[in-house]
C-alpha cells in the first residue's frame, strides 16, 4: 500500500508533515522521514514512534516549527533548557 511506500510517504510529508500519521508504524520510525515531516510542521511529532520523540535533533526541529511540539517531547526532552 501507498502509507507503506517510503518514497510516497517522504514525497508526502514534504508537503504536509500531519501526514505521516497516515503511515505504516516503520515508516513513523524512520529518523530521516520523520525529519523532513517535523520540519515541515512541528507537530508531526505526535506522530512519530516513541524512540524518536526522545531523539534531541528530532525534538529540536519540531520545536524549531512549532514551539507546542515539545508537548510530544519525552519527558526527559521536556526538561531541557535549551528546547
Amino acid at each position: 500500500s501507498l502509507k507503506a511506500d517510503r518514497q510516497f510517504v517522504l514525497e508526502v510529508v514534504r508537503q504536509n508533515g500531519l501526514a505521516l500519521s497516515y503511515a505504516v508504524a516503520p515508516l513513523k520510525a524512520d529518523r530521516k522521514l520523520v525529519l523532513v515531516a517535523v520540519r515541515q510542521n512541528g507537530k508531526a511529532l505526535h506522530f512519530a514512534a516513541i524512540p524518536l520523540t526522545e531523539d534531541r535533533e528530532v525534538v529540536l526541529e519540531a520545536v524549531r516549527q512549532h514551539g507546542r511540539a515539545l508537548q510530544d517531547a519525552a519527558r526527559t526532552l521536556k526538561a531541557d533548557r535549551e528546547l
